[in-house]
């Protein structure tokens, strides 16, 4: 079972049937206790930094995310704001403690050109390093993206991908069992696909 955190944001329904088209047993779940049984884990995300965290806290999901991951081991794909929340911390109206899985902190995109506007809204191409995740796909693959911040990274080796938006913007980030991207990958098309039948094949 591959369990889908409800915590009360995120963009559930979308992420549960690009899941399915890819051959997955995706069930949505807002019971902490289900990550029991859970064989791999999505964490998705829309809306701000610090009501995530102060919702998986609410609900019981942050001790039950640190024991299926950090402990049991178990993949896990962050997407967006399911990203972000994996740093030490995040600067969206006002600092706020994340999970600490990554030495980063999230702050907002700075782009240099003033005819790029923030929020990031639409498709992009990104330029990755080799990771099973990324089986299968060309050269810059384009991917879609929604965001107004995203992660600075103190250990390098942990970004996986970037894309241009007037300044180097983290696009995906890897450590062990984690993996986690900025793009939205269930709105990304075939490529999006691709990547959800990888992380159905990751073995870490």
């Amino acid at each position: 079972m591959i369990a889908i955190v409800d915590y009360g944001m995120g963009n559930l329904r979308s992420v549960f049937n690009a899941l399915e088209i890819v051959g997955g047993n995706p069930r949505i779940v807002s019971n902490p206790d289900d990550l029991d049984k859970a064989e791999r884990i999505v964490l998705p995300g829309v809306g701000a930094f610090g009501d995530c965290i102060n919702n998986l806290c609410r609900t019981g999901f942050k001790d039950a995310l640190e024991k299926a991951v950090l402990t049991r081991g178990l993949p896990i794909l962050g997407i967006c704001l399911g990203m972000q929340v994996m740093a030490m911390q995040g600067s969206e109206f006002g600092d706020h403690e994340g999970l600490g899985w990554f030495s980063a902190k999230v702050a907002r995109i700075n782009p240099t050109n003033p005819a790029l506007s923030v929020p990031h809204v639409g498709w992009n191409d990104i330029n990755y390093s080799h990771h099973p995740m990324f089986a299968g796909l060309p050269t810059r693959p384009d991917f879609y993206f929604v965001h107004s911040f995203h992660m600075h990274c103190t250990d390098q080796e942990h970004i996986v991908a970037t894309c241009d938006y007037g300044e180097q913007v983290t696009a995906a980030v890897a450590k062990e069992n984690i993996f986690a991207t900025q793009f939205h990958p269930e709105k990304s098309h075939d490529y999006g696909l691709r990547m959800l039948k990888n992380f159905l094949e990751w073995k870490p």
